[in-house]
């Protein structure tokens, strides 16, 4: 078989009798493996540079989709074309374009690619739900050559984030002395959030006087946080509980008044006796004007009554004379 058979067949042969020019030219098998070289190692640098300047990261929630993204219209020509989207070293999704339009798609976790993907060169990664593994997950999308050479030709960072309830605050009374210790619970967020107290809103408190637990659910990856502050401040200072999600940029906080609550409470309780009393002096009021009223009206339609029965009464009584006057017998004249 001679050079060039060799050649034509994609292997690189070179004889002895070359000299260093000939030598120094590469044959099209070598430019392609040091050009795929190349893009792959400047694809490595290029995410190393990115990952120390600081890389910008998807958000996805717990339990919701998230879309990864990835254009590369460069494929478009190419046929018989398999790609692997990898987190780390793991196959998260395998699909394959044959020269028929047949797609073959394997995936894990029910994740999916867009079937016209070879086309259109939008190779984004719909993952269905986010199960939290680690703060910071990194994906990449390889193309895999007939030859089964790989090149990267994506990456994405995904950033996994949930958000905590609303922080509850309840005070503690204390067995000894003056101080107070103030509970704060929150549950079901992620990652670790940043729990600090403020008195006075301004105020940090003294240290060591704080003490946060941050514990895993069963069965889940969520976080619930309990944070203990043991303090002695004044009746009227305001303490605040304050729970932040660097991940979804959330800041939660609960406030309540220092070491005894007692004077908001019989504050309250103050007032709503206050307003009870005069509510029931109001419509005491209401009922006994209402029942005046009444007897007013009352004696005024019996007034009304014995006025209208009077005259009635005296014509009936001229008439029942006249009637008696006219039933008498008239006198008979008699002649004397």
């Amino acid at each position: 078989m001679t050079d060039n058979e060799l050649q034509g067949e994609g292997r690189c042969v070179r004889g002895p009798a070359e000299d260093e020019e000939v030598n120094a030219l590469m044959c099209p098998c070598e430019r392609a493996m040091s050009v795929a070289l190349w893009r792959a190692g400047l694809l490595l640098c290029l995410l190393r540079v990115r990952s120390c300047l600081g890389e910008e990261c998807v958000l996805g929630i717990v339990g919701k989709p998230v879309s990864l993204p990835c254009f590369y219209p460069q494929l478009l020509p190419f046929v018989n074309l398999s790609i692997e989207w990898r987190h780390d070293d793991e196959v998260v999704l395998r699909s394959s374009w044959k020269e028929d339009r047949k797609v073959e798609i394997w995936s894990l976790n029910y994740a999916t690619i867009s079937t016209d993907a070879a086309l259109t060169g939008n190779f984004s990664l719909e993952l269905p739900a986010i199960h939290p593994k680690e703060d910071r997950m990194h994906y990449s999308l390889f193309i895999i050559s007939q030859d089964n050479q790989t090149t990267p030709a994506c990456t994405a960072c995904l950033r996994t984030a949930a958000s905590f309830s609303a922080p509850l605050l309840q005070r503690e009374d204390a067995t000894e002395g003056d101080e107070a210790t103030f509970l704060c619970h929150s549950s079901g967020g992620y990652p670790q959030p940043a729990v600090y107290w403020l008195i006075n809103n301004t105020d940090d408190p003294p240290e060591g006087s704080v003490r946060t637990q941050a514990a895993s659910l069963p069965n889940s990856s969520l976080y619930n946080v309990t944070s203990h502050l043991t303090v002695n401040v004044s009746k009227d200072a305001r303490v605040s509980c304050v729970i932040k999600n660097l991940s979804t940029n959330e800041t939660l906080t609960s406030t309540s008044y220092g070491v005894n609550d007692a004077p908001v409470v019989s504050r309250a309780s103050e007032a709503m006796w206050i307003f009870s009393t005069v509510l029931c002096v109001v419509v005491g009021l209401m009922v006994v004007a209402g029942v005046v009223y009444q007897i007013h009206l009352d004696r005024i339609y019996k007034r009304r009554k014995r006025e209208y029965k009077q005259p009635e009464r005296g014509y009936k009584r001229r008439y029942r004379y006249r009637e008696a006057e006219a039933m008498k017998p008239e006198p008979k004249e008699t002649d004397v």
